[in-house]
């Protein structure tokens, strides 16, 4: 007999409570696989394809092209174990060859992995949280959607057998951050571990967290969020009111805005700055061009100095547990940098930076821009960041001051390179000059530390082959 399942708009991570539904990948009466993409949804920081977990005939789809859902609102229906017609008529339920008692019989009884296949559902091995994946059964859960007001009960879940977890992005940030999963709360339907539970174990000693509720079950979870409790609404540009354009504080413009006010209200900031004559760093780049093979950009020279300055001055590679009242020194240095898109500024981060060279830095850094760029960028790839690069000079002005990427404890921000007056070797001359910016943490250090970081960033720009005492 077919099974009717509702896929919900999942978990997405990085704390994603919402997507708007861009575009329909099958409509009512298609046949779709297991992990087959079924929509394309735009967060706050990505545009991504969701797979749905459950393979069969789609019966409902909800959300029309340009509405926004909260995470764990249906996204489609189902039939599970129907066939699609091929005379134009309804789809009709597969045949049970083992007759009704096999059907009435539980999975375990037929020897089936009830982890992984439950009235005739194959497991999902993309990374949805609150779904199954193909990993062994013993490593996997089920969280079964809640029942509609339908009259039809909830299938009950099986009881987990092992940790909480089903996404391997989780367990691979685990395993980077030397985090034991076995430890680990998970805040997510009936304890499932989330990225977020895994970042608060990791860097408990790194931010400042918000007091957590205790784990609520998915129906409770979701009634008592507000957005959840609403219907979805359709995305517009804004409306216009007696006072003006209303425009909603939400997706990447909402992130930001949440993410800036967080840093100015919680990190006593100080900025310095200095000009230097960037005229030899220009010649460099130009040499190192001329000489074949992949091709370095200004701005993967300037993360070059950024990391070698951060191994002079490890103090700024940190952050602060206000909690534990620490200042946290960080082993390495996974950069961010500011990158303009269609959807507003993003940060893409280079995991390891400080283990790469320039040509590493601009082949990477290049790849995250055009993924950004695209909307294809994960999460992942803009969360993590240990320190930030802000080359501002990309909108034809020549200072700033930048405002920390919380909880970052220092940004490097670069003006434009432009033709100025400038005395070099004692005589007046024309030369390629920038401003350099730079923000920090009043708390992880003090004004030596940060002018004694900057100034050795200026004599790099101005002398590249500074860089030589630390390669």
């Amino acid at each position: 007999m077919a099974v009717v399942r509702e896929f919900t708009l999942p978990d997405l991570g990085e704390g994603l409570t919402e997507a708007q539904v861009v575009r329909w990948l099958v409509k009512v009466g298609d046949v779709v696989a297991v992990d087959q993409p079924v929509v394309e949804v735009e967060t706050a920081k990505a545009m991504v394809e969701v797979p749905c977990p459950y393979g069969g005939v789609v019966t409902a789809r909800f959300g029309e092209e340009g509405e926004e859902l909260p995470v764990g609102a249906p996204l489609l229906t189902v039939a599970v174990g129907e066939r699609a017609p091929t005379d134009g008529t309804a789809a009709a339920p597969a045949a049970d060859p083992a007759g009704p008692a096999a059907a009435e019989a539980s999975p375990a009884d037929r020897g089936e992995d009830t982890g992984a296949k439950a009235n005739g559902e194959e497991g999902s091995g993309n990374v949805l949280v609150g779904y199954g994946t193909q990993a062994p059964a013993a490593r996997r859960r089920r969280v079964r959607p809640q029942a509609r007001e339908t009259g039809r009960p909830a299938e009950r879940a099986p009881a987990p057998t092992a940790v909480a977890v089903i996404s391997p992005l989780v367990r691979r940030l685990a395993r980077e951050r030397g985090v034991d999963l076995t430890r680990v709360r998970g805040t997510g339907p009936d304890g499932l571990i989330l990225r977020a539970d895994v970042e608060e174990a990791a860097l408990t000693a790194l931010t400042a967290h918000a007091p957590r509720t205790a784990p609520v079950g998915h129906a409770a979870r979701h009634a008592a969020r507000p957005e959840a409790a609403r219907p979805a609404r359709r995305a517009s540009g804004g409306r216009r009111v007696a006072d003006g354009l209303r425009v909603p504080l939400r997706g990447v413009r909402g992130v930001v805005a949440e993410k800036l006010s967080r840093s100015r209200r919680e990190i006593p900031d100080a900025t310095c700055w200095v000009d230097a004559d960037a005229t030899e760093l220009l010649a460099a780049r130009k040499a190192m061009n001329a000489s074949g093979g992949a091709k370095v950009s200004l701005l993967a020279l300037l993360a070059r100095i950024c990391t070698a300055a951060l191994a002079k001055y490890p103090e700024l590679n940190a952050t602060v547990d206000t909690e534990a009242q620490e200042i946290v020194r960080l082993p390495d240095v996974h950069l961010g940098f500011a990158a303009q898109t269609d959807r507003g500024l993003v940060v893409p981060v280079v995991r390891d930076a400080n283990a790469r060279n320039a040509v590493e830095l601009s082949v990477e850094m290049a790849r995250l821009t055009e993924a950004a760029r695209a909307g294809k960028i994960s999460p992942a790839e803009l969360a993590g960041g240990t320190f930030t690069l802000n080359n501002y000079g990309v909108f034809g002005v020549d200072g700033s001051t930048p405002i920390i990427n919380h909880p970052e404890a220092a940004m490097l921000g670069v003006g434009r390179i432009a033709p100025k007056p400038w005395v070099h070797e004692g005589e007046l001359a024309v030369r390629h000059v920038v401003q350099l910016s730079f923000t920090f943490d009043h708390r992880v250090c003090d004004g030596g530390t940060a002018g004694g970081f900057l100034r050795y960033v200026a004599d790099c720009v101005e002398q590249p082959a500074v860089l030589l005492r630390t390669v």
